[in-house]
């Protein structure tokens, strides 16, 4: 059986806050059948989706996609322990 690469997490930090507020990570919606549905981003990074590196890509996209003002946003993939 294949071992999945899967530390990745989704960062997203509101340009305009600098350092002053934490960031919110991602967690990933996916339908019954396992179908991609899209991304909600939450402040609790223990609850957070821990994904393989094109799964946070799809989500990093669907964010720049989907999120209306996504241009006042950061979002970038890191690594689990960071």
């Amino acid at each position: 059986m294949e071992n999945i690469d899967q530390r990745y997490l989704v960062q997203q930090n509101k340009i305009s806050d600098g350092d002053r507020k934490p960031p919110v990570f991602a967690k990933v919606m996916r339908s019954k059948e396992g179908v991609f549905e899209g991304v909600s981003f939450i402040k609790n990074k223990e609850k957070a989706t821990v994904m393989t590196i094109a799964q946070a890509e799809e989500a990093v996209e669907w964010a720049k996609k989907k999120k209306a003002a996504s241009h006042e946003y950061e979002t970038k993939i890191i690594c689990l322990g960071q």
